[in-house]
């Protein structure tokens, strides 16, 4: 194939230069399948079930419990409890492995979903017209247009290429553009061919037309996809650093369970019910639900994100969201509406006005008769496609916004874009480049009247190629003065706001000149401004980001003007006299000056910068320890988002090569789900310390009571290992996946970005828990020897079913599972008071509390799980006693909590400023 002139691909093909009929396109889709790579083969559920008993802790439990039997088989005569005891191992493992499959099922179905939100579509000919279609439809014979910063989705053979270079890196690990032709070369591996673009690759400059050659699984990207599809998932860091701590946790259950062996057996008890007890005490106190509870609330989390716009692609993004301290946001699309409206349009020094807003080419140009010219001349220089409503789209634009804003302007001056395209045909087209800061076409006049170049692009690099200006139907001469009149006027209306673009043209020799023909000796027919309306939404995000600690950065490639006229408009700038920097004073800068000003606390407004300046201020503030988000949507801005500890890539108007760079695609391209996200973010970290607190807590309350026995020489426990066991079973894990749904505390937002260095078990995670469980502690010690000490016999005459004994452990575990679900409550916030948050904000809470204490309920009457417990009937007075201590622990919260807000009451002022 790479061997044929370009004439000749089409009929190889099967196709035609205007593009494959709509019937064939859906005859190949029938024959070819989807354009898409083969999924990796999905585990049968039954097989995801098994992977859950092979966890570190499932394992450690299934032995225990292992041990447990073998124990009950030793004894002499058989302990029925030891019996219980191993059961109830194995019922924690079972109900560990349900959540966490579920978790895991439902996940994955859930980031399936999430990734349909994310559009992939492509531009191709069909039945010669332009239309974009998706991704999955292209077929071998379509007709593909590529543009810089399209992502390349199948493999094609070039047959018009314009400056165009690519970057091979997912194929060839060079990361270097290489230049590509539509001209036939010589065999060799297809790999090589300079005339082929491969599925993976993304277009760095240029434009072109290509015949697609192969789709899905059948391309070269396709081959190496399946050798890498089997390549393992890495955990996040935070999931590392759970884990971790999970397993020095459950080292110190293990050290806590040989102390209390070592306790119990100078007290007379056996040898194998000693080494039993302490077992049963060590497996409860072990986290064996918290990975699978962290995962819960981290789904919740993206899951939230997603209803709110915000696509986040990586648990990590979820994480390093709550400690953002700056984001580098780009202008247009994030802080506006990505609705260019041509608003002004200078020529021969006078200024018309046009009306209507964003795409809908309903509007009037004054004056329109003055400028038909110009706009004729900018809308012939325009790749881009009008495209009416359909469905529940309104009018939008296929291609360059900019040049859809032009597209709209010269609609509503009156011209007919569709005709004059066809009676004007283009010959020649030379695509707009970051160096040269312009786009031209060549194209045949009407009536044979030769050829002309239509040129458009940066004012200042414009004016720079231009010789005359046409005033009002003739030309005159840019001397010095006119061209610093001309420059006055950009200046002018740049300062509105205005983006600007100029409009210039000039006779060419013929239908394919050289560039520098027809981008030279030009002559100047006027200025457009452009308008892109900030997002209604967005002047409120900033303010809540100014709230939170963060500080943001805009960095744009516009005009220092226009980029200040809209930084002011949102909220940015709010100063006098922000620091303005641009990419030329960038490069002038050395490491350490840029790191000075960058330490600056003032406003920042980086104008004029190119994809290397943003990766550059990107290094210089992670240097300084800050946690960087930044946003992108074109193929140049890829290194710099995928370098930021959170790259955000625009869904609806980014390229596909900014989407797969970033962590997080916003669905919606608006600044306002960047701030929801990082708010979601902080409440998510929040989240995990809270059921950390609430797990934790109770743990406490569990074994101070067994150390008190033992202290005071009560030679039985105050609660028995199946107990500890059934509060893990039946009020701690659908508690804490319920703490893990929590909603973000209205003060989030109003709190400094935490320290990236912060630890979860910090030290106020671990200060709170010990606060709570204390008082736990003391209130389930003091029902247990006040319910012993009622009986008036000393301890050494207790016997196991001394029905006073029975009724005060029963007394103690109730007393646990009546204050956790008081401690719920009171962990579902950090500083607000419960009351003002709402009581009954979480029923899902409530529910999985209320379940808890019905189970404990149970224990306490059903006669065969008092016989399973060694359990006894409460009283109602017993029951309110319990409630009293529950009430007492959310009073001794609520009350540190008020202290807490006013020892700090200017932590929210602090952020602020």
């Amino acid at each position: 194939m790479q061997t044929l002139p370009p004439s000749a691909v089409f009929a190889a093909l099967d196709s035609s230069p205007s593009g494959l009929p709509d019937a064939e396109a859906a005859s190949r889709t029938a024959r070819f399948g989807a354009n898409e790579l083969p999924r990796a083969a999905r585990r049968a559920p039954w097989r995801q079930l098994a992977a859950q008993f092979t966890d570190l802790f499932a394992v450690v439990l299934i032995v225990a419990s292992a041990i447990t039997f073998l124990a009950w088989g030793l004894q002499h005569p058989r302990d029925m409890g030891t019996l219980q005891l191993a059961i109830a191992i194995l019922g924690v493992v079972l109900l560990n492995a349900v959540i966490g499959f579920v978790q895991e099922y439902s996940a994955e179905r859930t980031a399936e979903t999430l990734q349909a939100m994310v559009p992939h579509a492509c531009h191709v000919l069909r039945a010669g017209e332009r239309r974009e279609v998706p991704v999955r439809d292209l077929v071998p014979g379509d007709v593909m247009l590529l543009e810089a910063g399209d992502a390349v989705p199948a493999d094609c053979r070039l047959v018009e290429a314009y400056d165009l270079s690519v970057n091979n890196a997912a194929l060839t690990g060079e990361s270097d553009a290489v230049g590509r032709t539509a001209e036939a070369v010589a065999p060799g591996p297809v790999l090589q061919a300079r005339n082929f673009v491969f599925m993976g690759t993304d277009v760095v400059v240029g434009s072109a037309k290509a015949v697609v050659c192969a789709t899905g699984g059948a391309t070269e990207f396709g081959r190496i996809f399946r050798l890498a599809a089997a390549a393992p998932r890495q955990r996040t860091p935070l999931q590392r650093q759970v884990a971790v701590m999970a397993r020095r946790v459950a080292v110190a259950a293990l050290a806590t369970g040989a102390v209390l062996f070592a306790v119990r057996l100078p007290t007379g008890q056996s040898l194998v019910s000693s080494f039993v007890f302490a077992l049963g005490v060590m497996v409860a106190l072990v986290p064996e639900g918290l990975p699978a509870t962290l995962s819960v609330s981290l789904a919740v989390g993206v899951r939230r994100m997603a209803r709110r716009h915000a696509l986040v692609k990586k648990l990590l993004a979820v994480e390093a969201l709550g400690s953002t301290t700056i984001v580098c946001t780009d202008k247009t699309g994030t802080l506006t509406q990505a609705e260019m409206t041509v608003v002004q349009v200078w020529a021969a020094g006078v200024t018309h006005t046009v009306s209507g807003v964003g795409y809908v080419p309903e509007g009037e140009v004054s004056g329109a008769g003055q400028v038909r010219g110009l706009l004729r001349a900018a809308a012939l220089c325009c790749d881009a496609r009008l495209v009416p409503p359909s469905g529940r789209r309104g009018w939008r634009v296929l291609g360059d916004t900019t040049e859809g804003a032009l597209l709209v302007a010269a609609a509503k001056a009156g011209l007919d874009v569709p005709s004059d395209s066809a009676t004007a045909p283009r010959t020649a087209t030379y695509p707009f480049d970051p160096v040269r800061k312009m786009m031209s076409v060549v194209c045949a006049e009407p009536g044979g009247k030769g050829h002309r170049a239509y040129v458009k692009g940066a004012p200042q690099e414009l004016l720079g190629r231009c010789a005359d200006i046409d005033w009002q139907g003739s030309r005159r001469t840019l001397t010095g003065e006119m061209r610093a009149a001309v420059t006055t006027a950009i200046d002018g209306l740049a300062a509105q706001g205005l983006r600007m673009l100029g409009v210039a043209a000039r006779t060419v020799s013929g239908p394919r000149p050289a560039q520098d023909e027809a981008e030279s000796g030009l002559t100047l027919l006027g200025f457009v401004g452009m308008l892109d309306p900030p997002r209604p939404e967005v002047s409120a995000a900033v303010a809540a980001c100014r709230s939170a600690g963060i500080r943001i950065a805009m960095v744009t490639g516009d005009h220092p003007l226009t980029a200040e006229a809209v930084a002011r408009r949102v909220g940015i700038v709010r100063g006098s006299r922000p620091t303005v920097v641009t990419g030329s004073r960038l490069d002038a800068m050395d490491d350490e000056e840029l790191g000075r000003l960058l330490a600056s606390s003032g406003e920042l407004l980086l104008c004029r910068v190119s994809p290397e300046h943003k990766m550059r201020v990107v290094t210089a503030f992670q240097r300084r320890g800050e946690v960087v988000a930044v946003t992108g949507d074109g193929a140049n801005d890829a290194p710099a988002l995928k370098h930021a500890d959170i790259g955000v890539a625009m869904g609806a108007s980014g390229t596909d090569v900014a989407r797969e760079a970033a962590v997080m695609v916003l669905l919606d391209d608006s600044f306002a789900s960047i701030a929801v996200a990082v708010r979601l973010g902080r409440s998510v970290y929040q989240n995990i310390r809270k059921f950390l607190v609430y797990l934790f807590s109770h743990n406490v309350a569990e074994l101070v009571p067994i150390l008190a026995a033992t202290f005071v020489g009560f030679p039985l426990v105050p609660i028995s290992a199946v107990q500890i066991l059934a509060i893990d079973l039946g009020s701690d894990v659908l508690p804490a996946l319920a703490l893990g749904t929590e909603p973000p505390e209205p003060d989030v937002m109003e709190r400094p970005p935490r320290s990236r260095d912060e630890r979860l078990f910090s030290t106020d995670v671990v200060r709170r828990f010990l606060f709570l469980g204390t008082i736990q502690a003391l209130g389930v010690c003091a029902v247990f020897f006040w319910r012993v000490n009622s009986a008036g016999i000393p301890y050494s005459a207790f016997t196991a079913d001394n029905p006073v004994y029975r009724e005060a452990i029963t007394m103690t575990q109730a007393g646990i599972v009546v204050s956790q679900f008081f401690n719920a409550l009171a962990v579902r916030t950090e500083r607000q008071s419960i009351l003002r948050a709402g009581l009954f904000s979480n029923p899902a809470l409530l529910a999985a509390g209320l379940l808890g204490i019905g189970f404990m309920t149970a224990i306490s009457y059903a006669p065969a799980l008092q016989a399973v417990f060694h359990t006894a009937p409460l009283s109602a007075a017993d029951w309110a006693l319990l409630v009293c201590l529950g009430l007492l622990l959310l009073i001794a919260e609520e009350t540190r909590k008020w202290w807490l807000r006013r020892r700090e009451p200017a932590a929210g002022e602090g952020a602020h400023r």
